[in-house]
């Protein structure tokens, strides 16, 4: 089961500050999100990077991910998508639980819940917080190429799990983890 880490985001509400650099109990954000793939279950993980990707290089310990730049993040988060699971088509996985960089109250126990939906490589299950779909989702490997093909500007996944409605499973995680996410200098307060 990968992890996929999608962190390519300039910030723009943030003005201009990499969400993947913002400060979180002493090191950069990108390191705790990636960690709560790791410890949730997830092997290989790897993050898609984009803005600042030389700086999160410089800054964040991923040494133990694998990395790859987004060179068209700015088009929106289905592009970085798009690029996670181009990099992890070989891998061997089964599935891929993707996670936002901009979630810090979303750790490993959401991530091992979403996880343990898995029931074959055409799988379909997003953690849901009071009955809404949320983050991580997990996609078994089958459905990569038609996620891929409808992921586009900053919905992502969002089209091809609405419609496939019906397979989704969702995986109540409202009593382990928080959905916010960091998007405007008001939400800085919720960092540590």
């Amino acid at each position: 089961m990968a992890g996929l880490l999608l962190a390519a985001g300039g910030g723009r509400r943030l003005g201009g500050r990499p969400k993947a650099l913002l400060d979180h109990r002493g090191r950069p954000l990108v390191e705790h999100a990636a960690r709560a793939l790791r410890d949730g279950g997830c092997d290989p993980v790897h993050i898609v990077l984009g803005a600042a990707a030389d700086s999160v290089r410089a800054r964040a310990e991923l040494s133990v991910y694998g990395t790859s730049d987004n060179p068209d993040w700015a088009q929106g988060m289905g592009s970085s998508l798009r690029v996670g699971l181009a990099a992890l088509a070989d891998s061997g996985a089964d599935a891929v639980v993707v996670s936002l960089v901009d979630q810090p109250g979303i750790g490993a126990a959401a991530v091992a819940r979403v996880l343990a939906a898995y029931e074959g490589r055409g799988s379909l299950a997003s953690a849901a917080y009071d009955g809404r779909r949320g983050h991580p989702a997990l996609f078994g490997a089958d459905r990569w190429p038609a996620i891929a093909a409808s992921a586009q500007g900053d919905r992502g996944a969002r089209a091809y799990l609405q419609e496939h409605a019906d397979a989704l499973t969702l995986v109540e995680c409202a009593d382990i983890a928080e959905p916010y996410d960091i998007d405007t200098p008001e939400d800085l307060h919720r960092l540590e």
